[in-house]
């Protein structure tokens, strides 16, 4: 895959306009996949995050996607559990900085 498909170039540096465009060339298996448990959606997430992490992104830039992703899946899908039909309940009554607060509470749970 060439660097102009990735959400994070080689400087390190976050594209959030490709975010969407990274997820929605996910295959629907493995959204379904990863979507279907939300212990597999938290394992997903923690396993982004690691990568993130490793490639130097600090916590709020990790957030900030996170934030990106939650509006993303508030949107365009389904909730597949109770845990996530929760998440798209909260993201929906918040404002942006509620909903920035909470993408940043994310990124705590699955790094835990």
């Amino acid at each position: 895959m060439s660097e102009h498909n990735h959400v994070v170039n080689k400087e390190g540096e976050l594209a959030l306009n490709k975010v969407d465009d990274a997820l929605n060339r996910i295959d629907e298996g493995r959204k379904d996949e990863i979507l279907g448990s939300f212990n597999e959606f938290k394992s997903y997430l923690s396993k982004r995050i690691e990568l993130a992490q490793n490639i130097g992104l600090n916590d709020e830039a990790i957030a900030v996607a996170a934030e990106k992703v939650a509006a993303y899946l508030a949107k365009q899908e389904e909730p597949r559990n109770a845990e996530e039909k929760l998440l798209r309940e909260l993201w929906q009554a918040g404002n942006k900085e509620q909903q920035h607060a909470l993408a940043h509470m994310l990124v705590g749970m699955a790094k835990s």
